[in-house]
């Protein structure tokens, strides 16, 4: 899909990337607010639904480096293809193949993910040079919308399916939460088939996708990549935990679901306002500093505060998780002083953010297993939110990484 074509194609292609944007979330958030069910379907411990919820991260971290092998042999736009139909299919079986089957879905899906979320963004530089910024922020509206609409339907599609059948043989009553996740896979189909008209004509390599070895010596790399994995931590326990917190404090199922893709939903105000107000400072320290101190309080809030209140600490949390996001994704640019440089720099972060931000949903499962309650989750977040504040300070100064052009 060369620029030259854009003119004719560009609304297609457009619509074609909302449209994968959409899903590279749902396939993490539709667990959470059914995983009450799985786990009474499954006998699964607190300790093995932390497993469940931290696969699809450490996925996300694992499958990034895979990207760039999968441009050089078959191009970007048939690496996304065919990380959309791999990730349908996960979709369709991990439902329906025991449990075995429910862990290694959610790890392929995962992985899926990994790949697309490290290919989208080189895309869209190439095909949109002239609009980044803007395509960034739509970028991450349709990704929050797509996380949103997961968390905050899964379950009453859960119990609108276990009343259709209610009156099945005994035992639908769990399968209901089957159909709730397997429904995830027809966004992924719908992405796949707009994605279709991408692949006329493409060629491999052409959306440059490099590690930089240079970059692993760079401390100001470093920095960046462990802002992006340690806000990725609390994020992804948020994604992974918090209906379920917020069940065991009173809140009905439905209400903590919804509670969730409220504080997603309202990500998109911040994700647009904080990296627009950042990219207008000297350095970012003081965004980064804001953004992760309302996703501290926020959380603090969902924890310990009266459970009438909740809606205030879902509010600050979405405001503050919204900025964190996007500002990470805003640092990968900055930070970088060429296009060839910021993709290695964001398969970098990615690949070992993610990794790192895959050991906070774990260690929440492991703490409430021990403990039996939420209370020392608040001490493993507000650690995190701390490091990710120390890394801000570094990250955030008006330096740039060194250049790994013609850097394998």
């Amino acid at each position: 899909m060369s620029t030259s074509v854009m003119p004719r194609r560009g609304v297609l292609t457009l619509v074609a990337l909302l449209l994968v944007a959409l899903n590279l979330r749902p396939a993490l958030t539709s667990v959470s607010p059914v995983l009450g069910s799985i786990a009474e379907a499954l006998a699964l411990s607190p300790s093995w639904q932390g497993i469940l919820t931290t696969l699809p991260v450490l996925f996300l971290g694992l499958a990034a480096p895979l990207a760039p092998k999968l441009v050089r042999r078959i191009g970007p736009e048939r690496s996304v293809f065919a990380a959309l139909v791999v990730l349908a299919v996960a979709l369709l079986a991990r439902p329906y193949i025991g449990t075995p089957g429910l862990f290694l879905g959610t790890a392929v899906a995962g992985g899926c993910i990994g790949v697309i979320g490290v290919l989208l963004p080189g895309i869209v530089k190439r095909d949109f040079p002239r609009r980044v910024s803007i395509m960034t922020g739509l970028y991450t509206v349709a990704l929050n919308l797509g996380a949103s609409a997961a968390a905050g339907t899964t379950e009453p599609l859960r119990q609108a399916l276990g009343g259709l059948w209610q009156d099945a043989s005994q035992g639908a009553s769990h399968s209901s939460w089957q159909g709730a996740l397997a429904f995830w896979l027809l966004p992924a189909v719908i992405a796949a088939l707009f994605w279709l008209p991408q692949l006329k004509g493409t060629k491999p390599a052409r959306v440059p996708v490099r590690r930089g070895a240079r970059l692993r010596h760079d401390p100001l790399a470093w920095q960046v990549s462990l802002f992006m994995g340690l806000q990725s931590s609390l994020a992804y326990i948020v994604f992974g935990w918090l209906p379920t917190i917020l069940q065991d404090r009173g809140l009905a199922a439905v209400t903590a679901g919804l509670a969730l893709s409220v504080s997603i939903l309202l990500q998109v105000t911040t994700a647009i306002l904080a990296p627009l107000i950042g990219s207008r400072m000297r350095d970012q320290r003081a965004v980064l500093i804001g953004v992760m101190g309302l996703t501290l309080i926020g959380l603090l809030g969902c924890l310990y505060a009266p459970i009438g209140s909740v809606w205030l600490w879902i509010v600050v949390l979405g405001l503050g998780q919204g900025g964190t996001f996007s500002m990470a994704l805003t640092l990968l640019a900055l930070r970088a002083p060429d296009a060839t440089t910021a993709a290695s720099l964001s398969a970098m972060a990615q690949g070992i953010g993610y990794t790192l931000a895959a050991m906070g949903p774990l260690l929440v499962g492991v703490l409430h297993d021990w403990s039996g309650g939420w209370n020392v989750v608040g001490v493993l977040v507000s650690a995190i939110a701390l490091g990710a504040l120390v890394m801000a300070l570094g990250a955030g100064r008006d330096r740039q990484v060194a250049s790994t052009s013609g850097v394998n």
